[in-house]
């Protein structure tokens, strides 16, 4: 008798849960620095527009390709590189005066 009343339970809670945002990547890609490198510029034809340390032990770096997608890795200290957020759209701003 108690299982019945869990199926109906269980399917009432699966179906009021809100659903979830399709992510571009659904899952973090880590692979060693020279395979993330092989990726990005073969596969993806991009290049490396800047990077920024981020600690001791990770490096951020954008790759932008021509037709304005990006995609950030962090490259950490073991030689790991991750894809951790990508996009479209990129755009270079011209730097201003700050007076």
């Amino acid at each position: 008798m108690r299982s019945l009343f869990l199926i109906p339970l269980a399917t009432t809670l699966a179906l009021a849960a809100p659903a979830q945002a399709a992510s571009p990547i659904a899952d973090v890609i880590c692979e060693p620095g020279a395979r993330m490198t092989e990726r990005m510029t073969r596969r993806q034809g991009a290049t490396l527009s800047s990077t920024v340390l981020r600690s001791p032990e990770e490096v951020v770096e954008l790759w932008t390709s021509p037709d304005g997608d990006w995609t950030m890795v962090i490259a950490y200290a073991s030689g790991t590189s991750c894809i951790v957020a990508m996009g479209e759209h990129w755009s270079v701003l011209a730097p201003q005066d700050p007076a």
